[in-house]
Parts: structure tokens; sequence; C-alpha cells
């Protein structure tokens, strides 16, 4: 009987179930949270920088709406929050792992 071996990450040599990729690519991550004026003078706060792929970008955005219980969206590789809430987006930023030296708050 032949034991099967582990897939390795090609990226950190380790196996798949203890690849640390993500977290060391979280760390990485130049991310800008900034705030512009739309119509109207209505406020959005925009996130970009964040790398991934766009399930996790939808999921991340998802989240965020809810944390600041408003509307948005993810497109373009930015998350879109309709009013300013860069001080909680940064907050739990920082909670997902994000690198706090990294976050560029505008």
């Amino acid at each position: 009987m032949k034991h099967a071996l582990p897939k390795i990450c090609p990226i950190c040599g380790l196996p798949q179930n203890l690849c640390i990729c993500s977290e060391i690519g979280k760390e990485q991550q130049k991310i800008r949270v900034h705030l512009e004026t739309r119509r109207w003078g209505k406020l959005i706060t925009i996130v970009e920088g964040i790398e991934g792929k766009g399930r996790e970008l939808n999921d991340l955005a998802k989240k965020l709406k809810s944390l600041c219980a408003c509307g948005g969206t993810a497109k373009n590789n930015r998350i879109i929050l309709q009013g300013d809430h860069r001080s909680k987006v940064r907050e739990f930023l920082i909670s997902l792992g994000y690198a706090d030296r990294n976050i560029e708050v505008t």
C-alpha cells in the first residue's frame, strides 16, 4: 500500500495543508483606504490594493458592508463603501491579519 505524498506549495515549499503564502501575502500588501466625494456631496470610502481572486474580494466587501451597516460594491480590484468608514475598515483589516504599517488611511 503506497501513501500519497502531500502536495507541496511551489512558493513556500510547505505541504498544501500547512501553506502560509496567503498570510505572508497579507503582510506585504500595500492597502490604501481613502475618502472621495461623489455627486451631491455623497461620501464614499474606497479600499484599494487588496490582492486576491474576485471571490475573495467580494467576500471581504460583504463583511465590510455588514460591519459598517452600509451599501457598497467590489469591482476593478477596489471595494467601495457608502459613507465615511475609514477607521472601521482599518481596524477590521488589521484584525484579519493585514500589517498595520502597510495600511494607508487618507
